[in-house]
C-alpha cells in the first residue's frame, strides 16, 4: 500500500514550493508524515533535551544541587507558584480576588493576570507541595519547549521548506540568549515567547482570509497568559504581518492588501478585548502601584549590542541577540541570496536593521514598553528581534543552501561582526571558543551540503546555465539541508522512501550535513546556557532552595492558623516572599503591583522593604502586631550558613500575645502627644495611645547618646542605615539601608539600663544617614494598657469568606470602625444594612464611620476594573460571534453559488 499523501500549505509567496517546483493549493505530496507536525515535535524534544543538559552542567536543580532561585525567580515566582497550586487546590483563606497571606491583604486578581495566568501555569496542581521547585521548573522548560515548536511551525508555514531545519531554528528561537539570560528566571515572560510566533501565524490567517474565529481567540488566549509581553509580540507581528503584506505576492492589488490588514487590526483587537477582564485589571492595578524611580533610558554601546549576538555573553544592561552561531550566519545571508525574491530580501532586511535601531533609541524605546522605561532589564523586546532573524534564516535557508557568494557575503559580515564585538565588556572567556568551534562546524555543514548538490545535479554542473534542474533541487542547485534526493527528510529516525533506500550511499552526505547543524547549533546553546546561569549565581542576588527551614515554618504556621481571630507571621525565611510558601498573614509580599498605600503606611510605620518599596518585610515590633493584629509570630534562627548548594536549615520558635482583633473601633482623633512623622509617632497614632518615650538623641562622631526609663525597650529607626548598632552591653544589630532600593526596618537594641544611660556604638558601612528621631523607648506596660482597650471596645467576633469580612461590635459603638488592612483600592465598606461604598481610610488602613446605631460592620474587596473589563469582555465576545455568524453565512453562500475559477483569482 502506497504512503498516505499529504497536503501541504498553498504557497504564497509566489516562488514555488519546497523543492523549487511551484505549489498549487492542495497539491498532495507522499511522505512519511506531516511536516507541520514533524518539525514543531522535533523541535520541541530538541528544546527540552538541550535545556535539560544546559541545566545539569551548570549544576543547577533539578540536576544538581546548586540553587536557580536568582533574583526574582526565588522572591516573586516560585512562591507565587507555591500559592496557585495552595489555591487552585483550595488550601487558602482567600479568593481571586483577595489574597491575605500576603502584604496584609493585597489584590489577587491582578497577580493572577501578572504573574500566573498562563494555562502552562496550570501544571504546578500535578505535583506535591515539597516539590514546588521542580514543577516551576517543568512549567518554564515547557513553556520554552513550546516556544521552540511554535516557531517551527510559523516557519512551515510562511514558507514550505525541510522540517528538519525548521525544528533546528525552532530550538534556536527557544534558546536564545533572551531566554537564558532574562526568561528562564522571569517565567511570565516566556508566554511572550511563546506568543509571538502564534500571533505571527494569526496574521498570516488573517492575511490569507483564514480562521477569522481562531485568531481571536489565539490573541485572548496569548493576552491573558501575559498581557505585558503579548503587547510586544503583538508590535513584532505587526511588523511581520506588514512585511508580508508588501512582500509575499507580487500581484496583490492595494485594496487586496488593505483588506488583509484590515482583517488582521478586527482579529487583534477582538482578542485584546476578550482579554480585557483580566487585562483591565492588572493595568488599573499598576496605577496605583508603588511607583519606581523614574529611569532614562541610555542605549548601550555598540560593540556590547553585537557582542550579544555571540554566545555565552550575559548582561541586564545589552539586548540578548544570541540566536546561534549558524542560524546568525543563515540570515546573514538572506540579503544576498538570489534564490530568494528581491522584495522579500528587502522587506526582510529593512525590517531586521529597523527593529535593531529601534532597540537604541529612547521614542521607539518607550513605545516596545508601554510608554513607562521599566527599571532593570531593558531590553525586555529583544526577543522578537532574535524570532525575526531566524524568520530571515529560514527564508534564505529553505529552498537550500544559499549559492557560494551569498555565503561568503554572510560569513564576512559574521566575521565583522564578531571582530567588532572584540572589545565588549560582556565578552566571556568561553565566547569566542564557542563562536568558533560553531562556525567551524556550520561551515562543513554547508560544504557537505553543496558537495551533495553538486553530486547529484545532472551532468555534475550548475544549474544556472539554463539547464532544466533536477525536481528536488533549489533555484542554486543544492537540495534543502537535511533531505535525501527525493525531498524527504533524512534525519536520524526518519522512514526512508523506497527511493531513498535505492539511492543508499546518497543519503550519507545530507545527513552527516544535518547532524553537524544540529551539533553546531545545540553545543552553543548549551554552552551558552551553561555559562549564563553560571554568571547569573556569581553577580546577583539569589535564594536557596526550599528546604527544612521552609518546612518547619510552614509546620508551625499551619498549627498555629487562627484566621480570622488573629494574624500568624511566619517571620523572616530566606528568599523573599517567602509567606506565600509558608503560611500565614504577614506582611512580606512582592509584586510589581505592591500598592503605593501598603508600600507607604508600612514604611512610615517602620517597616523595611526591598525593590524600591515594592517588597515589604515583616516587622518584629509589639506595637506593630497589635496594630495588625499579629498574634503568633514565629521566629527562625539559621543552624548554618544559607548557601548556594544546600538546603537551608534552622531553629524555629512559636510565642503568642494578645492581639486586639481584626475589627477594632477608634474615638475621636486625639491631639498627637508626639508630634512630627517619625515611626514612633505614627505608630502611636493608628494605636490611639501613647507607648513611647522619644528621648534627645546626641551624636559626636559614631555614639549616639540619649536617656531613657530604666526597663523600657530600645528600638532604632534609621531606614536609610547601612551598617552596625550597639548598645552599651548588648549585641551588635545590622541593618540594611540602600536607598532608594532596600529600606532597613525598625529594630531592637535591648533594654535600657536601670541609670536610663543609653550609650549606641555605629559601626557604618558607608555614610551614616540617620531620622532627626531615630530612638523610642517602649514601655511595655503602656502597650499593654492599649491593647485591652482596643480589645475591649473591638470586634466581638470576626468572619471571613474570600474576599469579605463582617464584625460583630459592641452595642452603641461610635467612632470609626478600623480594619488592619491597607485601604488599597477596590475596598467597599458599609455599617449595618447600609450600602457597600468606598471605604474610608485610618492612617492608610480601611475606615468605617460608626454613628451609634450599627452593631455590625462589612467591608468586601473587588479588584478595580473588573466591571469595565468584563464589559469591553463582553462586547468583543459578541464581536466574535458576529464575525463567525457573517463568515459562516458567506462560506455557505461560496458553496452554493457559481464561482470564478479562473487562474490568478484571489478569494476573501
Amino acid at each position: 500500500m502506497p504512503p498516505a499523501a499529504e497536503t501541504l500549505p498553498a504557497e504564497v509567496d509566489g516562488e514555488g514550493g519546497a523543492g523549487g517546483a511551484p505549489l498549487r493549493p492542495g497539491t498532495p505530496r507522499r511522505g512519511p508524515r506531516s511536516p507541520v507536525v514533524a518539525g514543531p515535535l522535533a523541535a520541541a524534544l530538541l528544546t527540552a533535551a538541550l535545556l535539560a543538559l544546559a541545566t545539569r552542567l551548570s549544576r543547577s536543580y533539578p540536576f544538581g544541587p546548586v540553587t536557580r532561585n536568582i533574583v526574582d525567580l526565588g522572591q516573586q515566582y516560585l512562591p507565587f507558584h507555591a500559592y496557585w497550586r495552595s489555591f487552585l487546590l483550595g488550601e487558602t483563606h482567600g479568593d481571586a480576588f483577595l489574597n491575605w497571606n500576603s502584604g496584609f491583604g493585597s489584590n489577587f486578581l491582578g497577580d493572577i493576570g501578572t504573574y500566573l495566568s498562563s494555562p502552562f501555569d496550570l501544571l504546578v496542581v500535578a505535583f506535591p507541595a515539597d516539590r514546588v521547585e521542580l514543577a516551576l521548573y517543568v512549567v518554564t522548560a515547557v513553556k520554552i519547549s513550546a516556544a521552540g515548536a511554535a516557531m517551527a511551525l510559523l516557519l512551515l508555514r510562511l514558507r514550505p521548506g525541510p522540517w528538519p531545519v525548521a525544528a533546528v531554528l525552532g530550538t534556536a528561537y527557544a534558546l536564545s540568549g533572551w531566554t537564558f539570560n532574562f526568561g528562564a528566571t522571569v517565567p511570565m515572560w516566556l508566554d511572550g515567547l511563546v506568543a509571538f510566533p502564534l500571533l505571527c501565524l494569526v496574521g498570516e490567517w488573517a492575511r490569507t482570509g483564514r480562521r477569522p474565529v481562531l485568531g481571536p481567540l489565539v490573541v485572548a488566549l496569548a493576552w491573558i497568559a501575559n498581557f505585558y509581553t503579548a503587547y510586544m509580540a503583538t508590535l513584532g507581528a505587526a511588523v511581520v504581518l506588514l512585511v508580508r503584506l508588501l512582500t509575499a505576492e507580487e500581484t496583490a492589488t492595494a485594496r487586496q492588501r488593505l483588506a488583509g490588514a484590515l482583517r488582521a487590526a478586527r482579529g487583534f483587537l477582538i482578542g485584546i478585548g476578550l482579554a480585557a477582564p483580566l487585562v483591565v485589571v492588572v493595568f488599573l492595578a499598576t496605577k496605583v502601584a508603588d511607583p519606581t524611580p523614574e529611569t532614562t533610558f541610555a542605549p548601550a554601546a555598540w560593540a556590547d549590542v553585537l557582542a550579544r549576538f555571540l554566545p555565552a555573553t550575559a548582561s541586564v544592561a545589552s539586548p540578548a541577540l544570541f540566536v546561534g552561531t549558524p542560524a546568525l550566519a543563515l540570515a546573514l545571508t538572506l540579503p544576498f541570496n538570489r534564490a530568494v525574491a528581491p522584495r522579500v530580501r528587502a522587506g526582510l532586511s529593512a525590517a531586521i536593521v529597523l527593529v535593531t535601531l529601534s532597540l537604541q533609541w529612547e521614542p521607539t524605546h518607550l513605545l516596545w514598553h508601554a510608554g513607562a522605561s521599566p527599571n532593570g532589564a531593558p531590553y525586555r523586546q529583544t526577543f522578537v528581534l532574535c524570532g525575526l532573524l531566524l524568520v530571515a534564516a529560514w527564508f534564505s535557508a529553505a529552498r537550500g543552501v544559499p549559492r557560494p557568494a551569498a555565503l561568503l557575503a554572510g560569513g564576512a559580515l559574521l566575521a565583522l561582526l564578531a571582530w567588532a564585538a572584540r572589545g565588549s565588556v560582556d565578552i566571556d572567556g568561553w565566547t569566542y571558543p564557542a563562536f568558533g568551534v560553531a562556525a567551524a562546524l556550520g561551515l562543513a555543514a554547508v560544504l557537505l551540503a553543496l558537495l551533495d548538490a553538486r553530486r547529484n545535479t545532472p551532468g555534475g554542473t550548475s544549474p544556472s546555465d539554463g539547464r532544466p534542474r533536477a525536481r528536488g533541487t533549489s533555484p542554486s542547485g543544492a537540495r534543502p539541508l537535511g533531505t535525501s534526493p527525493t525531498g524527504a527528510p533524512s534525519l536520524p529516525g526518519v522512514r526512508p522512501t523506497s527511493r531513498a533506500l535505492s539511492v543508499g550511499s546518497a543519503r550519507v552526505l545530507p545527513v552527516l550535513a544535518a547532524v553537524l547543524l544540529v551539533a553546531a547549533q545545540a553545543g552553543e546553546a548549551v554552552v551558552t546556557g551553561k555559562r549564563i546561569e553560571e554568571q547569573q549565581r556569581a553577580k546577583v542576588s539569589w535564594s536557596p532552595r526550599i528546604g527544612p527551614w521552609h518546612t518547619s515554618v510552614a509546620d508551625e504556621a499551619a498549627r498555629a492558623d487562627v484566621w480570622p481571630r488573629h494574624r500568624t507571621d511566619p517571620g523572616e525565611v530566606p528568599g523573599g516572599n517567602d509567606v506565600l510558601i509558608v503560611g500565614g498573614q504577614g506582611p512580606d509580599y512582592y509584586s510589581s503591583l505592591t500598592a503605593e498605600v501598603t508600600s507607604g503606611t508600612l514604611s512610615s510605620l517602620g517597616f523595611g522593604h526591598y525593590a524600591k518599596g515594592r517588597h515589604p518585610v515583616t516587622l518584629d515590633n509589639p506595637v506593630t502586631d497589635a496594630l495588625f493584629s499579629i498574634g503568633t509570630r514565629i521566629r527562625s534562627r539559621p543552624t548554618e550558613p544559607v548557601r548556594q548548594d544546600a538546603l537551608p536549615r534552622a531553629t524555629v520558635s512559636v510565642t503568642t500575645t494578645p492581639v486586639p482583633p481584626l475589627v477594632t473601633v477608634r474615638p475621636e482623633r486625639r491631639p498627637a502627644t508626639h508630634p512630627g512623622d517619625s515611626a514612633f509617632a505614627l505608630q502611636e497614632r493608628l494605636l490611639g495611645a501613647d507607648v513611647y518615650e522619644l528621648p534627645t538623641v546626641s551624636r559626636t562622631g559614631r555614639t549616639l547618646t540619649a536617656r531613657c526609663p530604666a526597663g523600657s525597650q530600645v528600638w532604632f529607626w534609621a531606614p536609610e542605615y547601612r551598617g552596625a548598632a550597639a548598645l552599651a552591653g548588648e549585641r551588635p544589630v545590622d541593618f540594611e539601608g540602600k536607598p532608594p532600593a532596600v529600606r532597613a526596618p525598625m529594630r531592637s537594641l535591648g533594654t535600657a539600663p536601670a541609670a536610663g544611660d543609653l550609650r549606641i556604638e555605629l559601626t557604618p558601612g558607608g555614610r551614616i544617614r540617620l531620622p532627626a528621631q531615630p530612638l523610642g523607648c517602649l514601655l511595655p506596660a503602656r502597650l499593654d494598657s492599649a491593647v485591652r482597650q482596643l480589645t475591649a471596645t473591638g470586634a466581638t467576633e470576626v468572619r471571613t469568606t474570600g474576599h469579605t469580612v463582617t464584625a460583630e461590635l459592641p452595642p452603641g459603638s461610635t467612632g470609626t470602625a478600623v480594619l488592619a488592612a491597607p485601604r488599597i483600592s477596590g475596598w467597599r465598606c458599609a455599617a449595618g444594612d447600609a450600602e457597600l461604598r468606598p471605604a474610608r481610610g485610618y492612617q492608610g488602613l480601611v475606615a468605617v464611620p460608626l454613628d451609634g446605631r450599627a452593631h455590625t460592620v462589612t467591608c468586601s474587596f473587588r479588584p478595580p476594573g473588573l466591571k469595565l473589563g468584563g464589559a469591553v469582555g463582553l462586547a468583543a465576545l459578541l464581536a466574535l460571534i458576529a464575525t463567525a455568524t457573517f463568515h459562516g453565512r458567506r462560506q455557505e453562500f461560496t458553496r452554493s453559488a457559481p464561482s470564478d475559477r479562473s487562474p490568478g483569482k484571489v478569494e476573501g
